[in-house]
């Protein structure tokens, strides 16, 4: 469990998150001075039959953390909206107020499109809720709830591991073994890109074997890594690989690189070419595509890695104004820190 160390604030904002880990939880907490809790109970698994014994056990210990520690103000990630509902009783008997940071697959997502009628309903009671893009936003304004779009926000990253890489020229493919990305294209154009190794994180269990064993002799699957480790691949990294087919999906692993200063390939979506608009190549889904990009960025690194500099000082200059809109918007109960107070080292440790 993440705690920030200030005790003056540990009772005034928490986040709670119903995940085994969310950097971007993590962060957003401890950039408002909160604490985050990661609420998870591994032993009910993620499977439908079991899907209502794991969110009452998750339920209570929500309930337990928000009466012991009494905040005055708690935000909630989405999904799974039913994380909502303690957060809504809390707020009930105790007059706090409470913040939504919604991701896109609580709006697309089949497993959560069912639930959008629940999710407006506890958008209208919040403060407001986060999203990452306009689309999302005026869902948001549709249910007469507010809504602020806050793209990413600086990381606080892990001590970086040793990693010693295999190629003259290596990119990262960052996986999760999910449907929205486009793996086997991926790996179809890596191919075609011999002289480039590429490295693709996730946990191996979650891949599809026949993709494993398509993979060219150039690619290497990483298996799990730890936080220390994977800060490490990236760093040593030359780029940083993000794609997704499903529009309005932010890629956390795309602003990761970029506030490390690496230069990243991503998809060609509206919300990622504004979202990356320097440092970075942009790719549809299609395999000839994306060794396309991969060769562009091979052959203008030096003017890349400038650029993702670039945008990462960019990138913390916006912040700065998220983070007054955020004190505003608390108001009485604010207790977001000043810009002045706000380490800006995105490479302290967790």
């Amino acid at each position: 469990m993440i705690v920030n160390e200030s005790s003056d604030r540990k009772r005034q904002l928490v986040f709670i998150t119903w995940a085994e880990d969310c950097a971007r939880s993590d962060s957003i907490a401890k950039r408002l001075g909160g604490r985050p809790y990661l609420v998870y109970s591994p032993f009910w698994g993620s499977r439908y039959a079991t899907a209502l014994f794991k969110y009452f056990s998750q339920s209570i210990k929500t309930l337990r953390i928000l009466f012991r520690e009494q905040p005055q103000i708690v935000l909630i990630m989405t999904p799974p909206v039913i994380a909502c509902i303690p957060v809504w009783i809390y707020a009930k008997l105790t007059g706090a107020q409470y913040a939504i940071d919604a991701h896109t697959s609580a709006f697309v997502d089949k497993p959560w499109k069912w639930a959008l009628f629940i999710h407006r309903f506890f958008s209208r009671s919040a403060i407001f809720t986060i999203v990452t893009g306009e689309f999302l936003a005026g869902i948001v304004r549709q249910w007469g709830a507010k809504e602020k779009i806050v793209r990413d926000v600086p990381l606080y990253f892990a001590e970086p591991g040793k990693m010693q890489l295999a190629g003259e020229i290596n990119m990262v493919f960052v996986s999760t073994f999910t449907r929205d990305e486009p793996l086997e294209a991926f790996l179809d154009a890596a191919a075609q890109v011999p002289d480039v190794h590429f490295y693709v994180t996730g946990r191996l269990k979650d891949a599809k074997v026949s993709l494993v064993r398509k993979a060219s002799r150039n690619v290497t699957f990483t298996d799990f890594l730890s936080r220390s480790d994977y800060v490490g691949l990236l760093l040593a990294s030359d780029a940083v690989i993000c794609l997704t087919i499903a529009d309005h999906t932010m890629q956390r692993g795309a602003y990761e690189a970029i506030y490390l200063s690496k230069p990243v390939i991503t998809s060609d979506f509206k919300l990622l070419r504004e979202a990356f608009p320097k440092g970075t190549v942009h790719v549809t889904s299609a395999p000839d595509d994306i060794a396309r990009g991969i060769r562009e960025m091979k052959m203008n690194l030096a003017k890349c890695r400038r650029e993702a500099e670039e945008l990462r000082l960019e990138k913390l200059n916006s912040w700065r104004e998220v983070a007054a809109d955020f004190n505003r918007s608390f108001g009485e109960k604010s207790i977001v820190r000043s810009v002045l107070e706000m380490n800006e080292d995105t490479t302290r440790m967790s």
